[in-house]
């Protein structure tokens, strides 16, 4: 049974930084296409970012430009960078397959963006 397990999340300032890890207990992060997610306070989830298991990148609009999605096979882990972060980024972070499945998310990492 396959588990994702999200780290590196934590408070940072507007205009700050953060690295997000994503580590898959089996293969699926070299076989699938990922995707990182976001559930913010009182809001929907909603999708950031997508790797498909080429390599190629899709970003959500408010975050493009600021956030990079990279995947290490070699490791079953994907990341995202974060960069030039703002408050209304604050939110659970989530990784899963694209497009998810609902049997795998996990408990996420916290990003809290202070103004």
């Amino acid at each position: 049974q396959v588990q994702l397990v999200e780290s590196g999340g934590g408070l940072v300032q507007a205009g700050g930084s953060l690295r997000l890890s994503c580590e898959a207990s089996g293969t699926i992060v070299s076989i699938r296409d990922m995707g990182w997610y976001r559930q913010a306070p009182g809001k929907r989830r909603e999708s950031v970012a997508r790797i498909t298991s080429s390599g190629s990148t899709n970003y959500a609009l408010p975050v493009r430009g600021r956030f990079a999605i990279s995947r290490e096979n070699a490791k079953n882990t994907v990341y995202l960078q974060m960069n030039s972060l703002k408050p209304e980024d604050t939110a659970v972070y989530y990784c899963n397959a694209w497009p998810p499945v609902n049997s795998k998310w996990g408990q996420g990492t916290q990003v809290t963006v202070s103004s």
